[in-house]
């Protein structure tokens, strides 16, 4: 954090001045680590052991804080008899369908709940992440039928976690992570200590827990933690997600995610979503906040068609999109090279770069007819036709690339106004310093105008098909010779108004579904009530309460802690003076406090729903998760996942060892892209690639490099692109301190200058086959263009991804390194293999056996004795079976 988020590290380092524990995880001795009470080193892409092992340690040893986790999560409710854990099925969930690599997650319910694949419930990206678009199930489920409050019964969800965790133990996690045990006991002991009644602790993670096919896991074993320790919705406790950028919060709230509409509402599906009203039979629930999604739905499409959205049309419903698969970044950029996709916007991204593997984007680009970059200079993605590896090894020759590029200079932060949304859900307004020079203009300027020129081509069309574009309401006041729209006006539209008078919205717990509401994103109604910018208030922390609710303005309703009615006890008293939040009201019949309370203000703790309860009547008082369907914090999530209702520990696509907790040696449902040009290494153990590889960032440059390579100071600061080696692994393959090296993956060779640093040290693994593994660090700031240039680390990443984001593995991966310059003459995508693939071995699985190049979920072998071999039968979407795809295929 203090390396990659030194501004938000400050607050970090306040806390410690008034006595907190700092504990660093992490597979490098950074910045942080200086600062921290204690550094705990670790083998990347093993953090599921290692927190697995803190829910062992907490339940072996009646560590839980009971009264919350029995009255606020879903520990007390009972699981289907059908239920079986990967305890039981080695590595595996009951429900696995080799056939389409996919989980029926039927098993995984309530005991008599409905299931929501047979209930024809879509997923519901807002409640775990963003699922995979075209795939069915995975909805917001049912309310549990059955509960056991002594949390002794063999089906409830407190004992079936607290036998899936039973092997992680301490041995278990440093024959894993290479942890000693008194170092992991001293952290879940520290942990536990400053939890409970009176104290809180936080996780803060970033991309090293999110960049991998397990990610969404990582956070799920986190929460568990925070949920058994009573460190969810009170102050001081949570899980902080920290961004890369000042606004992805804000992007995802807005959003830019293909599968997502405005507040995570879901985006309508081609093959189930025919009318308003089917939609909303299967993406609404009967239950909790998410039981009022009409309202936000119809209140969205008032703001986009404005007069045009009427009852009798469905609210112009037809006129969405509709989802035909997954358009997720990996599986647009293979279809790209696969010549099918005409054109591509980037805007602010350098994918060659900052994604994964450079070669197999740039082949995607080479495919297009057009494309469209907007950004401060020209990146290495505009400029990839002319200044690429396979340019200047004549393997590719700009007069044979069709693809037309169009560069336009945008404005840079402080040249425009408008809201940045952090990490804590924030919005904070900021206004334009000075004008942008030349022709570099904003975001908003540049999606104004084209919708502006979009409409007026359309003007006359009697198509229908063409009436979503003539009817949107783009009517946005401008200011200034260029005519930049007012980013105000559009923060109303956002806020939401009634439609009758035009009167700006307080809360989204006034939005209708009868139209008499607009409303852009549902969760940001509010941020411009009372006619007054919100986001723009600076009011000093010395004239507000210390939650400083004058500070910018934070969705959903100012409030600061979401669910923290749980910062109060089950009768609505505060669990202690010191740590005392949110509150009943007895006297005045309301929930009060610090925060806006985030529960139906006037529910008192005694009120529990009477049968036949609907909607929000069925959240008792003591249900604190108002956006769950049961109200409960979910230590079990029976539907909403793609890979299992538990985090469960897999080894990365590319490891070097076998599992030792299972059989099943990857995450099964993993996403992969199985292709000539995206080789895979062995599962494990691949002689060619002894090392584990991981990536990280500096503070002196910023993700893929184009905003910092160009400043002269930051150049200097950090002039070249680097690799992390330990003096071991430094003395055992002839590298020197400042020296060249080349590293290597099965799709691209990289060269780097050699830092030889005992802050990457060697780790000890294994019980019965004790190894010693070590981690080359990378960081992934350099390209071909800017000041300083330099190999992009990126280039060595394969594309394989999370079955619930599809974000690419990026933290973990197998390499080798030798001392000196890389090949100057071949690449994989355009030379073919790179390292021939060796005959037999470990961790060597057969090739596909050719098919269609299409993302692959990955299939499941349970044992090790058996051949992991692939599946050729596919699933639905093309999604097949079989287990590490090696072989020919590298």
């Amino acid at each position: 954090m203090a390396e990659c988020h030194p501004v938000g590290f400050q607050w970090v380092m306040e806390a410690k001045n008034r006595g907190a524990t700092i504990i660093h995880v992490d597979p490098r001795f950074t910045r942080t680590s200086a600062m921290a009470d204690i550094h705990v080193p670790i083998r990347a892409g093993t953090d599921i052991a290692f927190l697995g092992g803190i829910v062992n340690h907490i339940l072996q040893n009646d560590r839980y804080f009971r009264d919350y986790v029995v009255n606020y999560t879903n520990a007390a409710a009972i699981v289907s008899p059908e239920f079986r854990d990967t305890e039981d099925l080695d590595g595996l969930f009951s429900g696995w369908d080799r056939e389409k690599g996919a989980y029926d997650p039927e098993t995984w319910q309530y005991e008599g709940a409905r299931s929501p694949s047979s209930a024809g419930d879509i997923e519901m990206a807002h409640l775990i992440g963003q699922a995979q678009a075209g795939e069915a199930g995975a909805g917001m489920g049912d309310r549990p039928k059955r509960f056991d409050r002594s949390l002794q019964d063999r089906r409830c969800v407190f004992q079936i976690v607290k036998r899936h965790y039973s092997r992680y133990t301490p041995e278990m996690v440093e024959e894993v992570c290479g942890i000693p045990p008194d170092l992991f006991l001293k952290v879940a002991d520290c942990l536990c200590d400053n939890s409970g009644p009176e104290r809180t602790a936080a996780f803060c993670y970033a991309v090293g827990w999110t960049q991998h096919s397990v990610g969404v896991q990582y956070i799920r074993t986190a929460a568990i933690i925070q949920l058994l320790l009573g460190n969810i919705g009170r102050p001081g406790g949570g899980i902080l997600a920290l961004r890369g950028h000042a606004s992805i919060q804000g992007s995802t709230d807005v959003p830019t995610l293909y599968d997502l509409l405005p507040g995570y509402i879901p985006m309508p599906k081609a093959k189930s979503d025919r009318d308003l009203e089917k939609y909303l039979e299967l993406a609404g629930t009967d239950a909790g906040l998410w039981s009022e999604l009409p309202k936000y739905v119809v209140s969205l499409m008032k703001a986009w068609w404005g007069d045009a959205a009427q009852e009798s049309n469905d609210w112009c419903f037809e006129y969405l999109p509709r989802l035909t698969g997954d358009h997720s970044h990996m599986t647009t950029v293979a279809d790209m090279a696969d010549g099918e996709l005409t054109g591509y916007f980037l805007m602010g991204e350098n994918p060659t770069v900052g994604s994964m593997h450079g070669a197999l984007h740039r082949k995607g680009l080479r495919e297009l007819d057009w494309l469209v970059v907007r950004d401060f200079a020209p990146t290495e993605s505009a400029e990839f036709w002319r200044d690429a590896p396979e340019i200047a090894r004549g393997e590719v020759k700009p007069e044979d690339i069709k693809t037309e590029v169009f560069f336009f200079p945008c404005a840079a932060h402080t040249e425009k106004d408008g809201t940045f949304t952090n990490t804590q859900r924030l919005l904070q307004w900021h206004e334009a310093a000075i004008e942008p020079p030349g022709d570099a203009r904003s975001d908003l300027w540049f999606m104004f105008h084209l919708g502006r020129r979009l409409k007026a081509l359309y003007r006359g069309s009697r198509r229908k098909r063409d009436r979503p574009i003539l009817d949107l309401t783009w009517d946005y006041p401008t200011k200034g010779e260029h005519e930049e729209p007012e980013a105000e006006a559009v923060l109303r539209e956002i806020n939401g108004r009634t439609v009758a008078d035009g009167s700006l919205m307080g809360t989204y717990l006034d939005l209708k579904d009868d139209g008499s509401t607009a409303c852009g994103v549902w969760i940001y109604c509010g941020c411009f009530s009372d006619g007054v910018n919100q986001t723009a208030r600076r009011k000093p922390g010395s004239e507000q309460t210390w939650v400083a609710p004058e500070w910018g303005w934070a969705w959903p309703s100012n409030r600061r802690i979401i669910y923290n009615r749980a910062s109060a006890d089950p009768e609505g008293k505060p669990w202690s003076e010191r740590k005392k939040y949110v509150w009943w009201d007895e006297e005045k019949g309301e929930w009060t406090g610090y925060d806006d309370p985030d529960f139906i203000k006037d529910r008192p703790p005694s009120y529990r729903p009477t049968k036949g309860a609907r909607g929000l009547d069925t959240i008792s008082g003591i249900d604190p998760f108002i956006r769950q369907v049961d109200g409960k914090g979910w230590l079990f999530a029976p539907n909403g996942l793609h890979d299992g209702p538990l985090p469960t520990h897999y080894e990365p696509q590319e490891s070097v060892c076998e599992n030792p907790l299972y059989g099943q040696q990857c995450n099964p449902a993993r996403m992969e892209w199985d292709r000539e040009d995206n080789p895979y290494h062995r599962a494990w153990g691949d002689p060619r690639f002894p090392y584990v590889l991981t990536t990280y960032r500096l503070t002196e440059h910023h993700t893929a490099g184009a905003m910092t390579r160009w400043l002269s100071w930051l150049a200097e600061l950090q002039p070249e692109m680097f690799c992390e080696v330990s003096p071991d692994l430094a003395r055992e393959k002839g590298l020197r301190n400042g020296d060249w090296a080349t590293i290597s993956t099965a799709r691209a060779e990289i060269e780097a200058r050699v830092l030889v640093t005992e802050r990457i040290a060697p780790l000890r693994i294994g019980k019965k086959r004790a190894r010693i593994v070590h981690q080359i660090g990378l960081p992934y700031h350099w390209g071909s263009r800017g000041l300083v240039a330099g190999d992009a680390a990126n280039e060595l990443i394969s594309f394989v991804g999370d079955p619930n984001v599809s974000i690419q593995e990026s933290k973990c991966l197998t390499g080798n390194i030798e001392p000196g310059r890389r090949s100057r003459h071949r690449r994989v995508v355009t030379s073919g293999p790179l390292y021939p693939e060796p005959d037999g071995g470990p961790g060597l699985a057969p090739g596909p056996g050719g098919g269609e190049p299409r993302p692959t979920k990955a299939g499941a072998e349970p044992s090790r004795d058996l051949p992991l071999a692939r599946s050729k039968q596919e699933g639905e979407h093309g999604l097949r079976a079989g287990e590490d795809q090696e072989g020919e295929q590298a």
